[in-house]
C-alpha cells in the first residue's frame, strides 16, 4: 500500500505567507506539515493562511499539527487561519469544536492586498505571482 503524500507550496511576502497543501495529512505527514508551520515561524512569518483546498483528507494528527501551529503563532503575536478544509477536517473540527481557533474566511473571500498589520475583519493573502514551487514534499516515512 503506497504511503500517502503530502506536498506544500509556501509564498511569502513581508511577514505574510500562504501556505497551500496538497494531498493527505495523517499521522505519517503531520510532522511535515508541523515543520513547514514552525519554519515559517522561524523565517519571521507571522501572518499564515493555509489553503487546504486540494487536501484530499485530513484526521486527527493534522488537526493536532494546525492546533499546535496557531499556539505558536499565537504566542510569536501573530495568525494562522485554516481556508476551505477537506470534508474530513471540517467534521473534526465541529465534533471537537475548535473551529473557531482556525477557521478563517474562504479564500474568495479575501483581498489580494497585503500589510504589516492583521487586520481579522479583512484579512489579505499574498498574490500568487510567482510560480508555486513545493516547499516541503514526499512520501512521510
Amino acid at each position: 500500500m503506497p504511503v500517502p503524500q503530502l506536498t506544500i507550496y509556501r509564498h511569502d511576502q513581508r511577514h505574510r505567507a500562504l501556505v497551500t497543501l496538497a494531498g493527505e495529512i495523517g499521522l505519517e505527514s503531520a510532522p511535515l506539515l508541523r515543520a513547514a508551520l514552525a519554519q515559517c515561524l522561524s523565517d519571521g512569518i507571522r501572518i499564515i493562511d493555509v489553503d487546504l483546498t486540494t487536501v484530499t483528507f485530513c484526521d486527527c494528527s493534522g488537526l493536532n499539527a494546525f492546533l499546535y501551529a496557531a499556539q505558536r503563532t499565537t504566542e510569536a503575536g501573530g495568525i494562522l487561519r485554516l481556508h476551505n478544509p477537506p470534508p474530513s477536517l471540517a467534521r473534526i473540527l465541529e465534533v471537537t469544536g475548535c473551529g473557531f481557533l482556525l477557521l478563517g474566511l474562504p479564500l474568495w473571500h479575501l483581498s489580494p492586498s497585503l500589510g504589516n498589520i492583521p487586520d481579522p475583519a479583512a484579512p489579505a493573502l499574498p498574490h500568487r505571482s510567482a510560480p508555486r514551487v513545493p516547499v516541503f514534499s514526499g512520501d512521510a516515512r
